[in-house]
């Protein structure tokens, strides 16, 4: 078997910032539905925030070093549609 060690470098990327993606999306619909339930203080809002930008550019940052488009992380799950 000849695999391209490259492109299962960049497989393997795609798959666990998908996940990571996944994940950071989730934490930003709990952190809203805490925020509208107002059950945050005005510092954990503020903390919230700041960790989510910058866990964003992180996943960015990763992304672009795996020469990934933002588009590779939207995987296809057949007749399921998009996962993001």
């Amino acid at each position: 078997i000849k695999l391209d060690s490259e492109k299962a470098k960049n497989g393997l990327a795609q798959l666990v910032l998908t996940l990571v993606k996944v994940i950071h999306e989730l934490l930003e619909l709990q952190a809203i539905r805490r925020i509208d339930a107002e059950s945050l203080l005005d510092e954990e809002v503020e903390n919230i925030g700041m960790t989510l930008m910058k866990q964003a550019e992180e996943i960015d940052r990763l992304r672009k070093e795996f020469n990934l488009e933002e588009e590779d992380l939207n995987i296809d799950l057949g007749p399921l549609g998009k996962l993001l």
